[in-house]
């Protein structure tokens, strides 16, 4: 089985759960930059997973 990349810290949830989508980095704005380096948030990815739907 493959090793998941670890989550950045703006992760809600693993890649690829049901219930979840990527989504732009609220940080960034999907740059993967914040300040002139790699964004903590989402690990320079520029993207975040979180939770879709609502309830």
């Amino acid at each position: 089985m493959a090793q998941q990349p670890p989550l950045n810290p703006g992760d809600e949830a693993e890649p690829g759960v049901p219930g979840t989508g990527e989504d732009l980095c609220p940080d960034c704005n999907g740059s993967g930059k914040l300040d002139g380096a790699d964004c903590k948030t989402c690990g320079g990815t520029g993207k975040v997973t979180q939770g879709i739907g609502g309830g």
